[in-house]
């Protein structure tokens, strides 16, 4: 999983077919719950970068995402991004590896 620190570093995530975009924040149980999923997912799918935004430290880039991608902030939340464009998300206790699976296969979740 790759760290977002800057603009520039997001852009990469959205240069890419497919990438999943997770933001995450250090101060919250529901967050550590879901990087774990997270992390699953990954594991599963080394075929797919997954890139985080810390949003504490990452206020800026977080809002970026947001704005670039329309889909309203909240934390924890996963976008799974096809070709720049948003696909599918999910936020809270939605991020899990089977959820994920499903959103990258174009099922379960909301659809973009």
């Amino acid at each position: 999983m790759k760290q977002l620190r800057t603009e520039e570093e997001a852009q990469a995530a959205f240069a890419e077919e497919v990438a999943l975009v997770y933001k995450h924040s250090t101060r919250c149980p529901v967050s550590l719950m879901a990087h774990a999923e997270v992390e699953r997912f990954a594991e599963a799918h080394p075929e797919v970068p997954v890139y985080v935004v810390d949003v504490v430290f990452g206020r800026p880039v977080s809002r970026w995402v947001a704005d670039r991608t329309g889909v309203v902030h909240h934390s924890p939340q996963a976008i799974l991004l096809r070709r720049g464009e948003p696909a599918w998300d999910a936020s809270h206790m939605g991020i899990t590896a089977g959820a994920l699976e499903r959103g990258l296969g174009g099922g379960d979740g909301p659809q973009r």
